[in-house]
């Protein structure tokens, strides 16, 4: 079985029991403490991979860094997972959870980068136009900032791409000035 189908199948049954158990906003956050970790922290993360290093030593430090700090059922599936010998894949659980949770509470994802930072009412707007584009309740908008853009923006939902912004327009508009029918070219 390929481990993404692993993966989603762990995720599942994590997310259809922490709803069944009424714990699933603990264990939301238990999952985006543990992808943060793993991101912050690339000795955690090669630790977990590491085929040298056996599979109790790995509980252990999971058990000595999360005991008692994150939910219960959260401890337990790290359990499972090392007795299992698939602690290589806990950084994909907890980015896939964050992906089912989202799902599951009708979050939509997108990403907005402009030329300054977006102020309350820009975003509020920015919001508006993604729910529509998305069809969801809320949303989870990822924002940076590109100086070179100069202005305008570059906004990603789903599978769309809007892009506004003043260096696109710019770049366009050179293509159209160097496609000049007039000019003869030797």
């Amino acid at each position: 079985m390929g481990h993404l189908r692993v993966v989603s199948r762990y995720v599942k049954s994590l997310l259809d029991l922490a709803v069944e158990k009424g714990v699933l906003e603990p264990v939301h956050n238990d999952m985006q403490l543990f992808a943060k970790i793993c991101r912050e922290n690339r000795a955690f993360t090669l630790m977990l991979r590491n085929p040298i290093i056996r599979h109790d030593k790995k509980r252990d430090v999971l058990e000595k860094l999360f005991k008692g700090k994150v939910n219960d059922l959260t401890m337990a599936i790290f359990n499972i997972i090392t007795r299992k010998n698939r602690e290589p894949l806990l950084p994909e659980i907890a980015i896939e959870f964050h992906n089912a949770y989202n799902e599951h509470k009708n979050i939509g994802k997108a990403s907005v980068i402009t030329a300054v930072p977006l102020d309350a009412a820009s975003r509020k707007e920015f919001e508006k136009i993604i729910k529509g584009i998305l069809n969801k309740s809320e949303i989870e908008l990822d924002e940076s900032v590109d100086k070179e853009m100069i202005g305008g923006f570059v906004l990603n939902a789903g599978d769309r791409q809007i892009d506004a912004s003043i260096k696109n327009k710019l770049k366009t508009l050179k293509v159209k000035l160097s496609e000049n029918p007039y000019v003869k070219e030797f």
